[in-house]
């Protein structure tokens, strides 16, 4: 597995996000930055973490401690390793909360024709797309001003294909927004309903409307969901600073 770590001051400062697992040269004098899903069915102020590599950390500590996220939410956190649990064969670290950054989290919209205005489909960047653990995650960036934008991934079965993927759509609406300001955003879909008992991984492709473009970009992604570990993809993935995102009444 990649693994990198940095003072939060540099990564700050380089706008890079690490995903990754923690090897035995932690120190709470660190700090690591992982996109996480939370675990926590009785909204508490301390919950685990899971990483897309599987790897399970427990909140043991936090400088947020009202911060009660719902079981299930992606985040950014910015935490720091404690104490190494790994042989416990319940969890893997103990850590310190010291920041965090929540997702939008979403699942995959079935079309229909009486939604199709409200879907939107107006042009948006796409930076990157990859798949971990359950999730398919987007970094994309618009321009925007003052009002809300919608973003989801859309299945579409009035649209056939012959080529034995699955074909959906990540779809914005911009709301008749002005474009002013470029807006970053991350967004996770929970793509599990797409799995199939009789296999253990499904081919997609993503349509984007792409600015400026006539034709749309596709990005092909395989889904192994077979060992939900081995479906994990510990990467680094490009971050621009985080005043530098849509705040979170801006994307929905």
């Amino acid at each position: 597995m990649k693994r990198m770590m940095k003072q939060i001051t540099v990564l700050l400062l380089a706008g890079v996000l690490f995903s990754g697992c923690r090897d035995d040269d932690y120190s709470p004098d660190n700090y690591w930055v992982d996109i996480a899903t939370v675990e926590n069915p009785q909204k508490k102020s301390d919950f685990f973490l899971r990483l897309d590599d599987s790897t399970r950390l427990w909140t043991e500590e936090s400088d947020i401690s009202n911060y009660r996220p719902s079981d299930g939410q992606r985040v950014i956190a910015y935490y720091s390793v404690l104490s190494d649990k790994r042989g416990t064969g319940y969890y893997d670290y103990d850590v310190k909360l010291n920041d965090v950054f929540e997702v939008l989290t979403k699942g995959i919209f079935k079309m229909t024709p009486e939604k199709q205005d409200s879907i939107g489909n107006d042009p948006v960047h796409v930076s990157d797309m990859w798949i971990g653990s359950k999730f398919l995650n987007v970094e994309f960036y618009y321009l925007g001003y003052s009002k809300t934008h919608y973003i989801n991934l859309v299945s579409d079965s009035t649209k056939t294909y012959a080529d034995d993927k699955i074909h959906l759509e990540f779809r914005h609406n911009a709301n008749n927004d002005d474009p002013f300001h470029k807006r970053w955003g991350i967004v996770s879909f929970d793509i599990s309903s797409l799995q199939a008992s009789t296999a253990d991984s499904v081919n997609l492709v993503i349509h984007v409307k792409r600015p400026e473009q006539e034709d749309e970009k596709l990005v092909e992604l395989t889904y192994r969901y077979h060992n939900n570990a081995s479906s994990g993809v510990v990467k680094k993935v490009k971050m621009n600073k985080p005043d530098g995102y849509a705040r979170e009444n801006e994307i929905k």
